[in-house]
């Protein structure tokens, strides 16, 4: 089934909402759910007026510690900071699936400059705007992801299902690589959905869109969000990666 995101009705989200749910049949690890869901969206998320996809690019991330990354992200993840010490406990955004139109979008393993991204302490976070604003849109605290507190982590597991929402990505200081990548692919609107996982890490899916998002539609993936965490939750105890 495919969904109209610029006009994005209830029924819709409704339908999306459930085939997230269940991505995690039959899945080995949360880099199997992140493939299915990324590619789903990017499938399925059309723009009817154009007759073409809604997203350029659909990612996947979740904050995971540095201890357990494999040899090649703990190098992408020291070449970010330079020559700052990572700490082994240290939380890296790390990229677990993509979608889009360029074929170098469709393996995390092609990625370049986002595959590991170490949330070394909030002065780093602060000087990444787009992760920055991810965060603060969430309704979260940077402490809760650098140092989860398992009380208030429970709480943040039942209630938080915010968005991050960019309504016009052009010339927008929250969303970098303007002149590399929102011009050139014509980037309208910038859609960010997930939450706190039962380990403490966060996982958020982007839509980076070809079609304008309302702010109707952007509200309407809180929802999307709840049943997606369901999936991807379901696994966060088991293997993260495959």
């Amino acid at each position: 089934m495919v969904y109209d995101l610029s006009k994005f009705s209830d029924d819709e989200m409704y339908e999306c909402a459930l085939a997230l749910r269940n991505m995690d049949k039959g899945a080995q690890n949360i880099e199997d759910v992140a493939s299915r869901m990324v590619r789903y969206l990017y499938d399925n998320l059309v723009d009817r007026q154009t007759g073409q996809r809604a997203c350029a690019l659909v990612r996947f991330f979740m904050t995971c510690p540095f201890m357990e990354l494999n040899d090649e992200l703990r190098v992408a993840a020291r070449e970010i900071v330079g020559g700052r010490s990572v700490m082994s406990t240290t939380k890296c955004l790390t990229l677990m699936a993509t979608a889009g139109d360029e074929p170098q979008w469709n393996s995390r393993q092609t990625s370049t400059g986002h595959k590991a991204i170490p949330l070394i302490d909030r002065d780093f976070i602060s000087r990444a705007p787009m992760i920055s604003q991810l965060i603060h849109q969430f309704g979260l605290d940077v402490n809760m992801l650098l140092e989860p507190d398992p009380e208030i982590l429970m709480d943040l597991e039942k209630t938080t299902f915010n968005v991050f929402y960019v309504p016009e990505a052009a010339g927008s200081s929250h969303i970098p690589a303007q002149t590399e990548f929102v011009l050139p692919y014509q980037i309208k609107s910038v859609l960010g959905f997930g939450g706190m996982l039962p380990t403490g890490n966060l996982f958020a899916i982007i839509l980076f869109t070809k079609a304008k998002v309302s702010p109707e539609a952007a509200e309407l993936f809180k929802w999307i969000s709840a049943y997606a965490r369901i999936s991807v939750a379901s696994l966060d105890k088991r293997a993260v990666f495959a």
